[in-house]
């Protein structure tokens, strides 16, 4: 099966009207079970069957470094990043206890840490450059750079299904990513940087100020970028833009894309501007605090599955929606039909 983002189809429309209609003829009301039930419908259409399953979802956690990092627009410094890909695979952090508790495996990309990582497991070595360049002063990355993040990223996920996996979680680790996304965002949605732009991991106002004016004057340096890739090469890191081709390789591949929070889900946006059709293939698991990641949902016209004011990144909002998934596909495959069951259906008055 091809991993090319040009060959990505929408999804199956006989399958999900189908779908819809084994929905309305099941032992409840029509609609009772809310949103389950149009994500049970997506999941059939992705797959072009009306018993779906979730088959060795896969975590994948993107993690990359930012030279604009050094400029204060994270309340942690850049070492972080690195400090917490360690975390990650000695099983301690949040992605690792929720993967463990939902059954998926947990797998790190190393995009762009700007330091070097012990071979793991776990950990997939696939270094676009070791952090990006300081998009204050010139473009994050080149044409070359991003055009092999979307090459790699293909490799990861084309391997990953290999393995068996039909659904993935997506997740990114990055100190100063937030600041990126909102650069992102602002190119892609045309509002204005103040609503893009964020407390990150844990600004104060002071901080989120500096952080504005920052990006601001990044702005100004390439003003009038509005394409995908062009974005990316000015403002976007390693991880954004391996998530970007991981998106696009997924939806190619017929998997059920599972999107996080913030940069997850600016990494999507790019990606359908890319290729509309990769927005069927994917589930937007969570809504999270930042207030700019709210104002990209909105934007993209999608109303995620949970809102929890988590704003923790990782994947760890895409990892909890893995139930609701799991509960959706047996739902339409397991649930008795009035008929089936000898229930009578609704009363006609």
């Amino acid at each position: 099966m091809t991993n090319s983002p040009s060959h990505i189809t929408r999804w199956d429309e006989p399958i999900h009207a189908r779908a819809l209609a084994r929905l309305d003829i099941l032992t409840k009301p029509v609609g009772a079970l809310g949103r389950l039930e149009p994500l049970a419908a997506q999941l059939c259409a992705i797959q072009s069957t009306l018993a779906p399953q979730i088959t060795k979802p896969a975590a994948l956690v993107f993690a990359g470094d930012h030279g604009a990092a050094d400029r204060g627009v994270s309340a942690y410094p850049k070492a972080v990043t690195a400090q917490m890909v360690a975390n990650f695979l000695s099983g301690g952090a949040a992605i690792s206890v929720f993967s463990r508790l939902h059954g998926l495996s947990l797998q790190v990309i190393d995009a762009g840490v700007d330091a070097p990582l012990a071979p793991h497991p776990q950990l997939i070595a696939a270094k676009v450059r070791s952090g990006t360049r300081d998009y204050g002063v010139e473009p994050a990355l080149t044409a070359d750079e991003v055009g092999h993040a979307f090459r790699l990223a293909a490799e990861i996920i084309q391997r990953t299904v290999a393995a068996g996996s039909n659904t993935l979680v997506l997740g990114e680790m990055g100190i100063g990513n937030t600041a990126s996304s909102a650069l992102l965002m602002h190119g892609l949605t045309g509002r204005p940087l103040a609503d893009c732009v964020g407390r990150g991991t844990g600004l104060d106002d002071a901080g989120v100020a500096r952080k504005l004016a920052l990006l601001e004057q990044a702005r100004a340096r390439a003003p009038h970028v509005a394409n995908a890739r062009q974005l990316l090469q000015e403002f976007g890191g390693c991880e954004i833009a391996m998530l970007t081709g991981a998106i696009l390789a997924a939806a190619a591949q017929r998997c059920v894309v599972v999107i996080d929070g913030f940069t997850v889900t600016v990494a999507a946006a790019l990606a359908f501007q890319i290729t509309p059709e990769a927005r069927d293939f994917c589930v937007f698991a969570h809504r999270s605090a930042e207030q700019a990641h709210r104002a990209l949902l909105a934007f993209i016209g999608v109303d995620p599955l949970l809102d929890l004011g988590m704003r923790l990144g990782e994947g760890t909002g895409a990892a909890l929606a893995i139930p609701l998934l799991r509960a959706a596909a047996s739902m339409i495959t397991d649930m008795a039909t009035f008929e089936s069951a000898g229930v009578s259906g609704k009363e006609e008055r």
